[in-house]
């Protein structure tokens, strides 16, 4: 949490995260939104469909330049929250919503 007391989306999840610089982007995967369509995993190989839950899950959740392109197009492409998506990328040093934006400002997208 920020010294103002306000939650940004880099905030959320793990406490146990790579250096920024190391791995700048990270995702919100919203898995109770995902009905296992699988779009994400036929885009990215990040992603991979769980044959027990029938839902989608990832294999990391930061990741560097050389991984934006794949996960950014797999939350662009996830049908779920009336194509919004469930899986949302975030910059870290920015706190910006890069992928899916349904807003077209950078504001988290997160449905909880």
């Amino acid at each position: 949490m920020s010294d103002d007391g306000i939650q940004r989306a880099s905030d959320i999840g793990s406490s146990e995260t790579p250096p920024i610089d190391e791995k700048p982007y990270k995702l919100i995967f919203e898995a109770n939104r995902c009905f296992g369509a699988g779009k994400c995993a036929e885009v990215s190989d990040n992603w991979e469909m769980s044959i027990t839950s029938g839902i989608a899950q990832p294999k990391t959740y930061f990741f560097g330049e050389d991984d934006l392109e794949h996960n950014v197009r797999a939350a662009d492409v996830c049908p779920a929250k009336k194509d919004d998506g469930c899986i949302h990328i975030i910059d870290r040093r920015t706190d910006e919503e890069i992928a899916p934006d349904p807003h077209g400002d950078g504001t988290l997208s997160v449905d909880w």
